[in-house]
């Protein structure tokens, strides 16, 4: 199913850590490049009972894919939550490295939908939609 995860992009190749103190620092790293991709190393960490990817460690990422393009569609503006949906297609196997290519569907005026699939190699191991909403900024202090 996944592909030979020996042929798969190593972060160092155009890859840089994304900086993300809060949660995903203890799910992480998750990896960006420059063209809005993302990308994490399947450990042993992420691993469910049957020895797969946990849904979970997908959805955060897809969430933390998704919620970051939400905010560079939204010109930076805090953007939140409010729908993920998720289908679980494949099966990540540890040493997999899983991208997401997120898309902007549509953004409103106080809206983001966004779509991502997300891969190993050529093979789909999740699908990901959802919607952002843009919070207002708070004035400067």
């Amino acid at each position: 199913m996944a592909s030979d995860p020996a042929l798969l992009p190593e972060p160092s190749a155009g890859w840089e850590a994304f900086d993300d103190p809060g949660f995903v620092a203890h799910v992480g790293p998750v990896w960006h490049r420059p063209d809005g991709s993302y990308g994490f190393r399947a450990e042993e960490k992420h691993a469910n009972l049957i020895g797969i990817v946990q849904g979970g460690m997908l959805m955060t990422f897809a969430d933390r894919a998704l919620g970051v393009a939400a905010m560079a569609a939204a010109d930076g503006a805090n953007c939140v939550t409010i729908q993920l949906d998720m289908q679980f297609i494949g099966a990540g196997r540890i040493g997999d490295w899983i991208e997401a290519r997120p898309e902007i569907v549509k953004r409103t005026s106080s809206l983001v939908f966004l779509r991502t699939d997300l891969t190993c190699g050529a093979d789909v191991v999740a699908s990901a939609t959802g919607v952002w909403k843009i919070l207002r900024r708070k004035p400067a202090a």
